[in-house]
């Protein structure tokens, strides 16, 4: 970990990053886990937390937009994949919904 990094990274694991995140998880289990210190990005640098967003217009490591872009691609694929399997829990609206949103979200870091 470089102390001089003036970069702004992306969690490596984009779709468990974040408040949002944080929160499903203390409402499903009744405790919020604490924020790590350090954490890996998406480039593969071991960065504060503190340098990281989930924020697209924060994020000043190419690398790391890069790698969230491909992250919100594979998601909206793996959701439309999932919706079509008997059984699925979600509708194909739904799905589509959650699909376009990661599209949407995608296209926001390779701008």
């Amino acid at each position: 970990m470089s102390e001089t990094d003036p970069h702004i990274h992306v969690e490596q694991k984009v779709m468990q990053a974040g408040a949002d995140y944080r929160n499903l998880i203390a409402s499903s289990l009744g405790h919020a886990p604490d924020a790590p210190d350090v954490v890996t990005v998406g480039c593969g640098l071991p960065v504060p937390y503190a340098m990281t967003s989930t924020r697209p217009e924060s994020v000043t490591c190419l690398a790391c937009r890069e790698h969230a872009h491909r992250e919100y691609l594979r998601y909206a694929e793996q959701v439309e994949r999932l919706s079509r399997m008997p059984g699925a829990p979600v509708t194909g609206d739904q799905a589509a919904r959650a699909a376009r949103w990661a599209r949407d979200f995608a296209k926001r870091f390779s701008g």
